[in-house]
C-alpha cells in the first residue's frame, strides 16, 4: 500500500491551499473531498474580502481553485473518511472505498451542521454507521435507514437498496430525493435515534421505526468521532499557532478550527497547516 507523505481531508480554500502547498514543497499528497470542491462555496453569492478576487461569485472562486489544482496536477480522491487513527509512525484513514496510509494528516473538512441526533453517539458502532459503503455488507438481506442532509446522500441509499431488503431515506432537506422505488422515502425531520428489542429505531415526531442498522450522512463527521483521542475546543478542533492538534502529526485548518469562518481565514491557517506538516516531516 502506498504511504503519502500528507493526507488532506477537505477540498474548500482550507484543504485545497494545503494541498497546493505541501506539492510545492515535494511532497507526496492525498487530497480527498469532492471534485466539485466545498458546496458552502458554491452557494455564496459575493465574496468581497478574497484578496485579489473583489465580489466574486462562490462558484467562481470555486472554478479558479480548481483550476489552480490541475495545474499542478494535484488530483482530488473522492471518497468519505469516517476514521482515523494514529498507528505511531502513520495514520490510517478508514474511506469508503479502501484504506489509505499517510504520514501527516491535514482535517480542513468543515464544520458540521446542527448537533448530533439524540442516541446518535450512544449508539455510534452499535448500530448506527456514518459510512454505508464501508459497513453496507453487514446489512445484507436487512433493513436499514438513511438520515441524509443533503442530495449528496442519496447515492448512498441507492447503493443500500442493492443490499439490504428494505431501505428507508429520511431526508433532512427541502428538496425532493430522486430515489428508486426500491427506496421509501419517508418525509419526516428526525428526532433521534434508540434501541428497543434489539432493534434500532428511528424516531421522528410522529412514528418510530424499527431497523437493524441506520446510517446519519452528512458531509462532514464531528472532529472527536473523526479521529479518537482528538483534543477539542468546545466542538471545534484545538489548535495552536502552527496549526498543531494535541496528536503528533496531525494539522487542522478552515472552520473546524472555530470562527471566524472566512475564506480567506480558512486559506491561510491551509498553507501554515502545511508548512507544518512538511516541517514535522523533515524532522522526522
Amino acid at each position: 500500500m502506498a504511504r503519502f507523505d500528507i493526507a488532506i481531508i477537505g477540498t474548500g480554500p482550507g484543504g485545497v491551499s494545503a494541498a497546493i502547498t505541501s506539492k510545492i514543497r515535494n511532497k507526496t499528497v492525498l487530497l480527498i473531498g469532492s471534485p466539485s470542491l466545498s458546496s458552502k462555496l458554491q452557494k455564496a453569492h459575493a465574496i468581497y474580502n478574497y484578496p485579489g478576487f473583489p465580489g466574486v461569485s462562490g462558484q467562481a472562486l470555486a472554478d479558479a481553485l480548481k483550476a489552480h489544482l490541475d495545474s499542478m496536477d494535484i488530483a482530488i480522491t473522492e471518497d468519505r473518511i469516517a476514521s482515523i487513527y494514529a498507528m505511531g509512525d502513520y495514520f490510517a484513514l478508514q474511506g469508503g472505498k479502501e484504506i489509505y496510509e499517510a504520514s501527516t494528516v491535514i482535517l480542513g473538512s468543515g464544520v458540521v451542521a446542527g448537533k448530533p441526533l439524540p442516541g446518535e453517539e450512544t449508539l455510534l458502532g452499535r448500530g448506527v454507521s456514518y459510512c454505508a459503503t464501508c459497513d453496507a455488507p453487514l446489512y445484507r438481506g436487512k433493513t436499514a435507514a438513511v438520515v441524509g442532509y443533503s442530495r449528496t446522500e442519496e447515492a448512498e441509499a441507492r447503493f443500500l437498496s442493492e443490499i439490504c431488503s428494505e431501505v428507508l431515506y429520511f431526508p433532512m432537506y427541502r428538496d425532493t430525493p430522486d430515489l428508486p422505488d426500491s427506496v421509501r422515502i419517508i418525509s419526516e425531520p428526525v428526532t433521534g435515534i434508540d434501541e428497543q428489542d434489539g432493534k434500532r429505531r428511528v424516531l421522528t415526531k410522529t412514528d418510530a421505526y424499527p431497523v437493524d442498522g441506520v446510517f446519519v450522512l452528512r458531509e462532514s463527521i464531528s472532529p472527536g468521532q473523526l479521529v479518537p483521542g482528538l483534543e477539542l475546543d468546545g466542538s471545534f478542533i484545538k489548535v495552536d499557532r502552527t496549526m498543531s492538534t494535541n496528536i503528533p502529526g496531525c494539522f487542522a485548518c478552515g472552520d473546524v478550527t472555530g470562527q471566524p469562518f472566512q475564506y480567506i481565514k480558512a486559506a491561510g491557517e491551509g498553507n501554515i497547516a502545511a508548512l507544518s506538516a512538511v516541517a514535522y516531516l523533515d524532522k522526522k
